[in-house]
């Protein structure tokens, strides 16, 4: 984890070919990262059920 005195918060908007990758990278070190997407087929696949 990232050593700060305060915890950043990191919203990735859009899981796609851009922002999946962004919000692995930024889970790597820190441990409040949240990824938002509309798309229901995209969730359902990143959640294992497809």
């Amino acid at each position: 984890m990232l050593k700060t005195k305060c915890s950043p918060k990191i919203a990735v908007i859009g899981c796609g070919y851009v922002g999946l990758p962004l919000f692995i990278e930024f889970s790597k070190v820190l441990d409040d990262v949240v990824g938002f997407d509309v798309d229901q087929g995209r969730i359902t696949a990143l959640r294992g059920g497809g």
